[in-house]
C-alpha cells in the first residue's frame, strides 16, 4: 500500500512538472510587409498559402503595431522593450554603425536566455556592429548579437541594399578569403570596383533612387565596398540560404526550450527572389518576393512538424513596418501591381506617420493554447519583452524595458481589449498615438508626399485627429470639433516624452 501510495505521488509530481514545459518561441520578421499583402488579410491579387495556414490555426491581430514606419527603431524597440525614439543615433542605420543596443541592458533574448532558452538570430540585423567606430569586418565582428543576448547569430550586418554584402556567422564574416579584406566606407568611394552610377551597363536590376554605389551580384547598393570577393552573398539564393539556418537552428535545440528570431530579407530591396518564383505573381519582384516569403514561413512550419514540435511551440508572424513599392529600384512593383492595395484600407505606408506606416499583420499560433481565430486587441511590439517574460516566469527590474508591458492575456487571446494606447514614431520621428477609437498626429513639417516613394507622410504643422473606428482610412481630421481629444492625446504624448529614460 505505502508503495503504490509513493507511486501515485511520484506521478502525479511528474505529471505536475512535465505537463507544461516552457514553450519553444519561433519569431517571423518579415521586412516591409504591408497590412494588405497577404491573402489572410483580404488581398485577393495574391496568394500566401503558408501563411494563411498559421493564421486559421492560430489568432489574426487586426490592429497590431510596429513601434516605428522605419526598420532600425522598431528592431531596436522590438528586442530592448525600449522606445527607440528615447535614444539617439538609432534612425535607419549605415552599415557600418557601432552596435546601438548597449551590452549591459536587458534585451528579449537575454532574458530568455536567463529563461533556459537557447537562443538565435538568423537574418537581416540592422542594429549596428561591433565598437564605437565601427567594426573590424577582418577580425572577430564584436560586440554584436552574442554580447545581447543570443547564443548563435548568422547575419546580414544591415539590409540588403546595403554594404557589406556578406553574412556574418557569430563573430565573423562566413567564407573570408584573409588574402582578399574587406573594406566598407559609407563617405568616399574606395578601390577600383565598378559603380551603378558609372556603370550602368553592368546592372541587371537598375535603380531608381540612390542605390547607385558599388555593384555586387550585377545589383549596385548603398555604400562602397571593396574586396571580400568569395565571401558575397547571391542575392537570388538569400531565402534558402536563411531558412536552411533556421532549420538547423532548430534541429540542433530541438530537445531543449529555444526561441529563434528570423529576419527575413523578403521583401525589402533589392528584390531578387530564386528563379523557382520568378514570374510567378504576376506582379513583378516585389509579388514574386511575397510568394518567396510564404515559402520561408512554409519550411519553418514543416521543420517543426517533422520533429514534432508544433504543439508546443509559440509562433509569431509580424513586420517591422509598413510597405514601400518603389524603394529605390526599377522592378516594376509600381506598375505591376495590378490592383493589389500593400496598405489595405490605411493610409500611408513605409516612414509614414499614418497607420500604414506601423500597423502591420501579426499572427500568433501555439495549438492548444491560443485559440483560433481574429483579435482587434491594441497591441504593440514593444510589449514582446514583458509578456515572454511572465509567459517564462522571469521578472524584470523596474529600470529594465521600461516600455515594455505584460500584455500576454492580449498576445494570447485571452483578452480582447489589449493595450490602453500605443505610440507610433514616423521617419522624422513625429509621433502619433492611438488610444480608443481615436488617434493623434503631433504637428510637425516635412513634405506632405515624399516624392521618391510616393509615400503619403502624414506631416502637417497644424494637429491631426482621427476617429479610426468611423474612418479607418484617417481621410477627416477632426481636430477642430475635438479639442479636448487633442488636449488630452497631446499630453500623453509629452508625459511619455518626459519620462526620465535612456
Amino acid at each position: 500500500m505505502k508503495k503504490t501510495l509513493l507511486s501515485f505521488v511520484f506521478a502525479l509530481f511528474t505529471v505536475f512538472t512535465h505537463a507544461q514545459p516552457k514553450p519553444n518561441i519561433v519569431l517571423i520578421y518579415a521586412d516591409d510587409l504591408g497590412y494588405g499583402d497577404l491573402s489572410c488579410y483580404g488581398a485577393t491579387k495574391i496568394k500566401t498559402p503558408h501563411i494563411d495556414r498559421v493564421a486559421a490555426e492560430g489568432l489574426r491581430f487586426t490592429n497590431a503595431h510596429a513601434t516605428s514606419a522605419t526598420c532600425t527603431p522598431s528592431r531596436y524597440s522590438l528586442l530592448t522593450g525600449q522606445y527607440a525614439w528615447r535614444k539617439t543615433g538609432t534612425g535607419i542605420a549605415p552599415g557600418d554603425a557601432a552596435l546601438l543596443i548597449p551590452t549591459d541592458r536587458v534585451t528579449l533574448p537575454g532574458m530568455l536566455q536567463q529563461a533556459g532558452y537557447q537562443t538565435g538570430v538568423v537574418g537581416k540585423w540592422h542594429l549596428g556592429l561591433g565598437p564605437k567606430g565601427g567594426p573590424d569586418w577582418n577580425g572577430d565582428i564584436k560586440p554584436g548579437p552574442l554580447e545581447i543576448g543570443f547564443n548563435y547569430s548568422f547575419l546580414l550586418p544591415a539590409t540588403g541594399d546595403r554594404v557589406p554584402c556578406v553574412y556574418v556567422e557569430n563573430h565573423r564574416i562566413v567564407g573570408l578569403d584573409p588574402g582578399d579584406p574587406v573594406q566598407v566606407s559609407y563617405k568616399d568611394p574606395i578601390g577600383t570596383e565598378p559603380t551603378g552610377k558609372a556603370n550602368p551597363e553592368l546592372l541587371k536590376m537598375m535603380y531608381s533612387h540612390g542605390h547607385d554605389q558599388t555593384i555586387v551580384n550585377g545589383v549596385s547598393r548603398i555604400g562602397y565596398m571593396t574586396g571580400g570577393k568569395a565571401a558575397r552573398w547571391v542575392d537570388e539564393e538569400m531565402a534558402d540560404v536563411l531558412t536552411g539556418k533556421v532549420a538547423q537552428f532548430i534541429e540542433r535545440n530541438r530537445k531543449n526550450p529555444f526561441f529563434v528570431y528570423f529576419s527575413t530579407h523578403d521583401i525589402h530591396v533589392p528584390r531578387m527572389p530564386h528563379s523557382r518564383f520568378v514570374g510567378k505573381s504576376g506582379m513583378g519582384p516585389r509579388g514574386d518576393a511575397i510568394l518567396q516569403l510564404d515559402w520561408c514561413v512554409g519550411e519553418v512550419m514543416k521543420t517543426l512538424e517533422r520533429l514534432g514540435l508544433k504543439n508546443n511551440t509559440l509562433v509569431i508572424i509580424s513586420s517591422d513596418n509598413g510597405p514601400v513599392v518603389d524603394d529605390g529600384y526599377q522592378d516594376d512593383a509600381v506598375a505591376k501591381l495590378s490592383g493589389h492595395k500593400p496598405s489595405g484600407p490605411l493610409r500611408g505606408g513605409k516612414y509614414s506617420a499614418f497607420d500604414a506606416g506601423t500597423r502591420v499583420p501579426f499572427i500568433v499560433r501555439w495549438p492548444g493554447r491560443v485559440k483560433a481565430g481574429t483579435s482587434d486587441a491594441l497591441l504593440s511590439q514593444v510589449d514582446l519583452l514583458a509578456s515572454l517574460a511572465a509567459l517564462t516566469g522571469q521578472k524584470l527590474g523596474a529600470t529594465e524595458a521600461t516600455d515594455s508591458r505584460n500584455t500576454l492575456d492580449s498576445f494570447l487571446g485571452k483578452d480582447r481589449k489589449g493595450r490602453e494606447y500605443v505610440i507610433e514614431q514616423a521617419l522624422n520621428n513625429t509621433l502619433s498615438v492611438v488610444k480608443g477609437n481615436w488617434k493623434y498626429i503631433e504637428p510637425s513639417r516635412g513634405p506632405k508626399v515624399m516624392v521618391h516613394t510616393n509615400t503619403e507622410s502624414g506631416y502637417d504643422p497644424q494637429p491631426q485627429l482621427y476617429d479610426l473606428k468611423a474612418d479607418l482610412g484617417e481621410t477627416r481630421n477632426r481636430a477642430e470639433q475635438h479639442p479636448q481629444v487633442v488636449r488630452e492625446l497631446a499630453d500623453l504624448l509629452k508625459t511619455a516624452r518626459g519620462n526620465d529614460q535612456k
